[in-house]
């Protein structure tokens, strides 16, 4: 059976913890930020994990990890 290609565009933008999940960047931290209150900022800057639903189609395009 030959290798399955990851995708990489996908690859860069998560990753996979050693427990399975899918962790992603929040969206709202590049610009418009003095509208923003620190503490949603600071909410911001913090990895957020998805739901299970969304996780399964990620993973599907990460065979091997992706890139842990």
């Amino acid at each position: 059976m030959p290798k399955l290609k990851t995708h990489k565009g996908t690859a860069k933008r998560v990753k996979i913890t050693g427990n399975g999940k899918v962790m992603v960047r929040k969206a709202g931290e590049r610009h418009l930020l003095t509208d923003k209150s620190p503490k949603r900022k600071r909410s911001i800057k913090l990895e957020g994990s998805l739901i299970p639903a969304e996780a399964v189609m990620i993973k599907r395009l990460l065979p091997y990890g992706g890139g842990v």
